[in-house]
């Protein structure tokens, strides 16, 4: 459990407060008493961070994480202890259309923020967040370890993957060296409340049944480890706190659900139907650019060295996920509904 006597009054800087994930992180950073400075590009009109009316709660900026000259003036000003890194260009099927922005944001983005923090004296802890689709993708039944051959076949694959190479550059090369802990987390398939981004299975699946439409799924047979948003997000926060105590556990982390809980698109679909109450689904065949069909991690280290385990099953995580949207268009609150789901979390029993 994230302990609210660490973070309280922690100053904490969040890139991609305005996203999925940095908003659902803002909100518990929040909850836990952090003092809060977020940046991002502007969220769109649909997106959590507007709907929760996060732009009054914490001091955000507009800011492009390739502009590096105007991030490093915003670190130094906001003198942080603790750095989250989550702003990216996050979607494969975007990353095919455009690549250049991709690796630049991915990429030249995230050694922009680790320049910047190794220019910030007050920085001590950093968790850098990419992606399980890190690794080079041999298609087989063995869940990926942290020390498994990095790759990618689509670019935004590969732009988080060398995103995992500028860390470890960071890491041995400035910041071990000054006593500043530097971690990635790589997260599995997270679903969650709030997310209306586009080329997503649930948010997709959301837009279709709430309009009368009907969901096609080009990949139902693609295999993910799925998890609510918040289980990486406690493997953050949890990371974070090892790390200010513990600089030298610096290095790779896999956060995920348990292997046996990875599970195909078809299935998620299903128990996503089930949950809806509605909702038409025409399963086709797979199309468009390539993306990976098998991919599971291995999860260990987190339990070992954190303490980390899942506390939700996949029928409760896509369950959650659900009845957030079903809320919140019947005009539930969505700051109200986010806490709604921290406070089941929190007294949730790990294992679901």
């Amino acid at each position: 459990m994230p302990s609210g006597s660490f973070w309280r009054g922690r100053r904490v800087l969040l890139t991609g407060a305005t996203g999925f994930k940095g908003g659902w992180l803002a909100i518990w950073l929040r909850r836990l008493g952090a003092s809060v400075t977020g940046l991002g590009l502007e969220a769109p009109a649909l997106s959590l961070f507007e709907a929760s009316g996060l732009a009054g709660l914490i001091d955000n900026s507009i800011v492009d994480i390739r502009d590096a000259d105007t991030l490093s003036d915003l670190v130094r000003r906001a003198e942080p202890e603790i750095v989250f890194h989550l702003a990216a260009q996050p979607l494969v099927r975007a990353s095919y259309q455009s690549p250049v922005e991709t690796f630049a944001t991915n990429v030249q983005g995230t050694v922009n923020v680790l320049e910047a923090c190794r220019g910030a004296p007050s920085v001590r802890t950093i968790v850098a967040i990419t992606t399980d689709k890190v690794y080079a993708n041999l298609e087989h039944v063995l869940p990926y370890r942290e020390d498994d051959r990095l790759g990618g076949h689509d670019p935004y694959s590969a732009s988080k993957a060398a995103c995992e190479i500028a860390i470890d550059c960071y890491r041995r090369s400035f910041l071990a060296t000054a006593g500043v802990g530097l971690a990635s987390a790589r997260a599995g398939n997270v679903i969650g409340g709030g997310d209306w981004s586009q080329d997503r299975l649930l948010p997709d699946a959301v837009r279709a049944w709430s309009s009368g439409s009907t969901l096609v799924i080009r990949r139902p047979d693609a295999v993910r480890p799925w998890q609510h948003v918040l289980e990486p997000l406690a493997g953050y926060l949890l990371l974070a706190e090892r790390l200010s105590a513990q600089p030298d556990l610096a290095g790779a982390f896999n956060m995920g659900p348990h292997t046996h809980e990875a599970a195909d698109v078809r299935t998620v679909v299903e128990l996503a139907q089930r949950s809806y109450g509605a909702g038409v689904v025409e399963f086709g065949q797979a199309e468009g650019p390539h993306e990976a069909g098998l991919l599971t991690l291995e999860t260990a280290k987190a339990r070992s060295v954190l303490g980390l385990a899942p506390r939700w099953s996949l029928a409760q995580c896509v369950d959650r996920t659900m009845q957030w949207y079903r809320a919140f268009y019947d005009g539930g609150d969505a700051l109200s509904l986010c806490e709604r789901d921290i406070d089941g979390w929190e007294q949730a029993q790990c294992g679901g």
